[in-house]
Parts: structure tokens; C-alpha cells; sequence
């Protein structure tokens, strides 16, 4: 592991910014798809129809069937931290509230908001409130048992059901049929409950369609996130970040196939006229591990840029692209999604390829204080592919949504240890 590096970088040998680029048509289309996302919600409240609040990891095909609208906490708690909004939220969960500032920093903005919501709270929406109330949630514990507890106050506090998916802890790296017909009954149960819940009806054929959607939009963001590959790569890493909101909460929608069609040809554009997002010429190609710093994502990227690092590989974006064609392809996607139902070797050997196809000289690791259970086990998982890869890997502290634990002059020190062996290593490989 890279502690502290010595090597300097003098104003003169920073790598030159590239001319600002006016924001992409696919950007512009996936503002407004958010916007539109969020007034939908709005306008089905106002009518008395029901909304719900769903986790991310979430079969979200089931309620684009229905026809259900549907917003995600996690989803918007980091746009909140992105926008440096979330310090007032902090404080009221962990002061008035009473929690414990050690929980997911995304769990604590969201109860503060649904306490403002529910009127327990005076904390200013800076978003007006634009996540409206919901009248149930939409739960799988895939990701943590921390996710099931959060809901579960939510829930308790709001007074409303949740209709919940228990995928299991799985140890295996595979899925057995008995698990499958598990999660399968339990899917088959929840939308029959859901269906008497919100009077909607199941309807075979328009799942079918969706599926088709959604599998399309799985194709589409796998192959934006592949086209990385490509030297120097198409896009600023840091960009790919910004368009996961369609697959996490738009997975079903033709709205989302619009965006990342466009947001291939784009790509397709850059490869074609031998260009890139990247603002600065492509020194280092880099891996990410860890959900992304949202506080501090600019921070980062201005960091990364002074050395010409460029990010082209993350475990975090494509782990959205989740396949399956049908009711029992999503029982068994379920239980093999997320944290809950992955395991060291697995994560190893998809980290593994993915150094080799994106050809990554280094690795960086958000050591997250908000996500402990990915922590617990990805520094031990980094130390065996450092080794097995060859390439030196480093960390740094922060959260996803909270600004209070994290270090600029950290991050900076642990990126100029990186590149000075990065360095070495590159010159080592020109001197054979």
C-alpha cells in the first residue's frame, strides 16, 4: 500500500486544460429526465395516487409495470452531498433526531428530510421538497442490513408498509436453484400485495416490454462504461458517475434508452475524431473502488488531473448493469447483486479483468466511513489484486455524503505516493 509519497509537481510540468466543452446533449436529456422524474412523483401525489421510496438495488421493473411512481433516497441524498447541502440534515439526525453519526451518511440526510416531510423537523429542503412524501417502500437487504434498519424507521415513522425482498447472505459464488425458488416466491408474493396495495394490475405482456427496456439500457450502459478501453479513453472517468441516476432509478424507461443511446454516440464521436472529455492529456489510467466522494468530486478530479490521471475503470457505475429476462432470471440477479450476495473471490476476479481490459497502471480505494460492510472486506480484497496484478494501489479517507471525514491534503499526498510509483513502474517497462 502507497502511505506517503515525496514526489512534486511544479506548476509548469501540470498538464495543459484542454478548452472547456459546452454540457453534451446526453447531459442536458438527463436533466431532464430528473426533473421529470421528480414532477411525475409530485403530480401523482396531487392526484391521490400512491408513491413509494425504493432502495437502489431494487427490482425496478416490478413497479415500471404497474406503472408506479417511484423516487430513491440513496439516489438523492447524493445529489445533496454533491451540492454541499447536506451539513444541515447531518446535524439534525445526529442532534434533535438522536442517531448516531457513525450510520450511512445517506441514511441520515434522508431521515432528516422525511422528518421535515413529516413535520418533526424545520430543516430548510433546499430542494423545496421536491422528494415528495411516499406511501410505501420498496426494499431488498442485498445491499446492507443498515438499508433494512433505515426503512424499517422510515416506515415506522411515516406509518407506512414496506414490501420487502430478502435476498439473503450468500457465501457461495454461485446461486443454488433452492435459493432462486426462495427469492422467487417472495417476488411473486410482493406483487400481489403491492397490486392490493395500490390497485394496479399485473400485467405479463407489459413486463415483457419492460424487460425488454431495461435489458437494452443494461447493454447501453455496459457498453459506454466498455468503450473506456480505448487510449487516450473517450470521457473524464468522473463523467460516467453522473449518468448512473438512469439505470438506478429509470432502468425500465425508454426515457433512459434516449440518454444512453445518445451518450453512446457521443463516446462513438470522441473515438471517431480521436479526442476526449478528459481535460488534460491521459498520463495514468487508474481503477476506482468505493462508491464515489460526491463532496468532494471535484476535489478529486482537480487532483487526479494535475498528474494526468484519468479514471477508466470502476467497480462502482457498473454494477448498475444487472441482467435477467424474466421473473426467475431476477430472483437469481437478486441474490447475486450487490454486497450482501458477492464475495472476495468474485470481486477479485471482476476487479482482475477489469485492470487487464482497461489496462489500469494503479488503483485508488475510497475507504467510505458511510459503507462499512464494503470496507470491512475491500481492503483485503485490493491487497490480493495489487499483488496478483502487479500495480500499486492507494487509499484515502471519506464518505459519500458526508464532508466532515475527509482530508484534501491526504488525498493529494496519497495520489502523489501513487504516481511516483507509477512512474517508476512505467519507466521500469520503457528500460525492458
Amino acid at each position: 500500500m502507497i502511505e506517503n509519497g515525496t514526489t512534486q509537481v511544479n506548476a509548469a510540468e501540470t498538464p495543459a486544460l484542454k478548452p472547456k466543452r459546452p454540457k453534451p446533449k446526453s447531459m442536458q436529456m438527463l436533466n431532464e429526465q430528473t426533473t421529470a422524474l421528480f414532477e411525475k412523483a409530485r403530480l401523482a401525489k396531487k392526484r391521490g395516487e400512491k408513491v413509494g421510496w425504493s432502495a437502489s438495488i431494487f427490482p425496478q421493473e416490478i413497479a415500471e409495470t404497474l406503472g408506479l411512481n417511484v423516487l430513491y433516497p440513496e439516489n438523492h441524498s447524493a445529489g445533496i452531498a454533491a451540492r454541499h447541502q447536506a451539513d444541515p440534515f447531518l446535524q439534525e439526525c445526529e442532534g434533535p433526531l438522536g442517531y448516531s453519526n457513525d450510520l450511512c451518511a445517506y441514511a441520515k440526510v434522508n431521515l432528516a428530510y422525511a422528518s421535515v416531510l413529516n413535520n418533526e423537523s424545520e430543516v430548510e429542503l433546499p430542494d423545496g421538497g421536491k422528494m415528495v412524501k411516499p406511501d410505501f417502500l420498496l426494499l431488498t437487504n442485498n445491499i446492507c442490513n443498515q438499508l433494512t434498519k433505515w426503512y424499517e424507521n422510515l416506515a415506522y415513522q411515516m406509518n407506512i408498509p414496506i414490501f420487502f425482498i430478502d435476498t439473503c447472505y450468500n457465501p457461495c459464488d454461485y446461486v443454488t436453484e433452492t435459493r432462486v425458488r426462495y427469492v422467487r416466491a417472495q417476488i411473486d408474493q410482493l406483487i400481489k400485495d403491492l397490486c392490493a396495495f395500490t390497485g394496479k394490475t399485473w400485467d405479463d405482456d407489459r413486463f415483457k416490454e419492460v424487460m425488454k427496456i431495461s435489458q437494452k439500457n443494461s447493454y447501453l450502459w455496459e457498453r459506454a462504461n466498455n468503450l473506456m478501453d480505448r487510449k487516450p479513453a473517450p470521457l473524464s472517468g468522473f463523467e460516467l458517475f453522473n449518468y448512473m441516476s438512469a439505470m438506478v432509478c429509470n432502468r425500465g424507461k425508454t426515457s433512459s434508452t434516449a440518454v444512453l443511446e445518445q451518450l453512446n454516440q457521443e463516446i462513438e464521436e470522441h473515438i471517431k475524431e480521436g479526442n476526449s472529455t478528459y481535460p488534460v492529456k491521459e498520463e495514468y489510467r487508474i481503477s476506482w473502488d468505493g462508491i464515489a466522494c460526491w463532496p468532494y468530486l471535484r476535489h478529486n478530479l482537480h487532483t487526479l488531473k494535475q498528474y494526468g490521471i484519468n479514471m477508466v475503470a470502476s467497480s462502482y457505475g457498473k454494477a448498475w448493469a444487472i441482467e435477467y429476462e424474466d421473473l426467475d432470471g431476477m430472483a437469481r440477479a437478486y441474490c447475486f447483486a450487490s454486497t450482501n450476495g458477492d464475495n472476495a473471490t468474485t470481486m477479485i476476479s471482476r476487479r482482475m479483468e477489469a485492470l487487464k481490459k482497461f489496462d489500469c497502471e494503479g488503483t485508488i480505494y475510497h475507504v467510505n466511513r458511510s459503507c462499512k460492510v464494503m470496507d470491512c472486506q475491500m481492503m483485503e480484497v485490493q491487497r490480493q489484486i495489487s499483488a496478483q496484478a502487479g500495480i500499486p494501489f492507494t487509499s484515502f479517507d471519506g464518505d459519500q455524503a458526508d464532508y466532515r471525514n475527509y482530508s484534501e491534503a491526504q488525498f493529494e499526498t496519497r495520489i502523489q505516493g501513487l504516481v511516483e510509483v507509477m512512474k517508476q513502474n512505467k519507466e521500469a517497462k520503457v528500460n525492458g
